[in-house]
């Protein structure tokens, strides 16, 4: 007799992962810009299944494990713009300008005015568009819209809404971005120019600890600009990888996207080698021959072998005392990078503590935890460290993009933005509170991977980035653009959808997940603007055309 055919809970997994979801929970994952199916590598449109939106929507924090709860989200999203008297952020063009919404109580008063970043204050004329109130939380809300005009200058202004009877005041981040970003002037009317492209660890000279560094990168810059003429070298991505341990061969799954990795760190270019004493000094060149050996390797490349000892070495030059003018530099870096850095820096040292790998007390996993803040006192010199071998590197691609500009480059460096961070890495630590957790970014099947991908990235929140004026994207791309003259986005598609791939799925079972856009293209151009940089994009792939063409439009160059 044979044995009687059961399911496997695998079987009944994949069974439920594919039902196709209720038209509701379609409308509720529209509402929260999911996309509830796109088009397929072979034509047609596949459908994302019931189990996918009900994932990616639970990583987006809305509830749709029952009907019961899609029908009470669905509410509650068409409630959730109407409780905030101003939007968290206003994005507008100086060309276009812009409208305002304001929510109050139905009948009273509101005034809205913009105070400019130079202190000047401009009123807001209300529009005449009338939408009928809504009933929200037993109040009824009226809805006005003012008129951004066209015109204001760039840059990050303060909104002000006066409403009700009380004058109550309510402010938000009025963003004013080019319409079209206009190549710097030194392109000239044509705006050809040529350059290198080059993986910066594996360009060595004789003076390379065994990886190309960016003393190497002021040379070549040198060497390209002024003995060939080139007016750019794009490097591939230069930012942080893990502190300890095996470090990452990708430079596009960084630990974090702000800060760069100090294995690039020419040692003997800090000025205070020059002050260490005679033994110190022997001890620095030691670990210099030995690592210049590995130069002779032309098939490999040692990254931990190559940071352990660079690391040693910078740790000595770190305990150099700086003279007042130096020390100076490094306090006003710290100012200016804030809690961005010091976050960081407490992150490298916390890897340091507890070891490369080693699981964390549950504590250590949030930044603001008072015992988290404890271990910051406790491991105050390594987070000093830390905090300065950044203040190094900073210092180096200052003189690296100098060396450009003597070469008579008209861009110099151009660096190269990855995608997302390590999952387990800084930016997933410190910025937690606007990524999402559950999920990860990857791309749909296709011709050149018919099974997709999973790049286990942790991708933006959405709301929340918004809700947080985009200041973590914001001080990403000013801090990367500080000493630069143009930035290549990979994956610029990202900033308009990402694909996100829920925990435990396979990378097909995603969905897509829209981005604002227009603020994130407008940030991103301010800030290239402000630098006096160019912005490419990498629209490899599947890339709709009218993404292109919007690019195109904002001034944003193509690959």
């Amino acid at each position: 007799m044979l044995p009687p055919v059961t399911q496997s809970p695998q079987t009944a997994a994949r069974r439920q992962s594919a039902e196709p979801p209720s038209e509701r929970l379609r409308d509720l994952a529209r509402a929260h810009g999911v996309a509830t199916s796109f088009d397929g590598w072979k034509g047609g449109r596949s459908e994302a299944s019931a189990a996918t939106l009900t994932a990616v929507l639970g990583a987006l924090g809305v509830d749709a494990s029952s009907e019961d709860a899609v029908s009470a989200s669905l509410e509650e999203a068409a409630d959730a713009a109407w409780r905030a008297t101003l939007p968290p952020v206003v994005v507008v063009t100086d060309a276009g300008g812009g409208s305002v919404v304001v929510h109050v109580r139905d009948g009273e008063p509101a005034a809205v005015g913009v105070v400019l970043d130079d202190g000047t204050e401009r009123a807001l004329a209300m529009t005449d568009e009338w939408v009928q109130p809504r009933d929200v939380d037993g109040e009824r809300v009226g809805r006005a819209h003012f008129a951004v005009p066209a015109g204001l200058p760039l840059g990050y202004h303060e909104l002000r809404a006066t409403t009700g009877s009380r004058g109550a005041l309510t402010t938000s981040l009025l963003v004013v971005t080019p319409a079209r970003l206009e190549l710097p002037a030194a392109l000239g009317e044509s705006g050809q120019r040529w350059g290198f492209m080059a993986q910066l660890y594996s360009v060595r000279s004789q003076r390379s600890w065994g990886i190309g560094d960016l003393g190497d990168l002021a040379e070549l810059l040198q060497i390209s600009g002024g003995r060939m003429g080139a007016d750019f070298l794009l490097v591939n991505p230069l930012q942080a990888a893990e502190p300890v341990g095996h470090m990452s061969p990708s430079p596009y799954l960084p630990s974090s996207r702000r800060f760069v990795n100090p294995l690039y760190v020419r040692v003997e270019d800090v000025i205070e080698v020059a002050y260490l004493p005679l033994e110190q000094r022997a001890a620095i060149e030691a670990h210099a021959s030995a690592l210049r050996e590995l130069n002779t390797d032309a098939q490999s490349l040692d990254r931990d072998t190559v940071w352990r000892g660079k690391l040693a070495a910078l740790e000595l030059v770190h305990a150099v005392p700086r003279s007042a003018v130096r020390q100076a530099a490094f306090d006003a870096y710290r100012a200016r990078e804030g809690s961005g850095l010091a976050d960081f820096a407490l992150w490298c040292a916390l890897v340091e503590h507890f070891g490369a790998g080693t699981p964390w007390p549950e504590h250590a996993g949030d930044p603001r935890d008072p015992q988290t803040q404890a271990l910051r006192e406790l491991l105050a010199p390594r987070v000093d460290l830390w905090e300065w071998l950044q203040w190094v590197a900073d210092d180096q691609l200052a003189a690296a993009q100098s060396a450009a500009d003597v070469a008579g480059m008209a861009l110099g460096v151009i660096h190269d933005l990855a995608v997302g961070v390590h999952p387990s890495g800084a930016d997933a630590w410190a910025l937690r509170d606007v990524l999402a957790s559950g999920v990860s970014v990857g791309a749909p099947p296709d011709d050149f991977n018919q099974q997709g991908q999973d790049w286990s990235q942790p991708p933006w929140h959405p709301r929340r980035l918004a809700d947080a004026r985009y200041q973590p994207f914001r001080d990403l791309v000013r801090t990367i653009l500080r000493h630069a003259g143009g930035l290549r986005v990979d994956h610029v598609i990202g900033l308009f959808r990402l694909w996100w791939v829920p925990a435990g799925g396979g990378p097909a079972e995603g969905a897509y997940v829209s981005y604002d856009h227009d603020a994130m293209i407008g940030i991103l151009a301010l800030e290239a603007h402000l630098a006096g940089a160019v912005l490419i994009g990498e629209d490899l792939g599947v890339v709709e055309p009218w993404v292109r063409e919007y690019l195109t439009g904002r001034g944003v160059l193509g690959t």
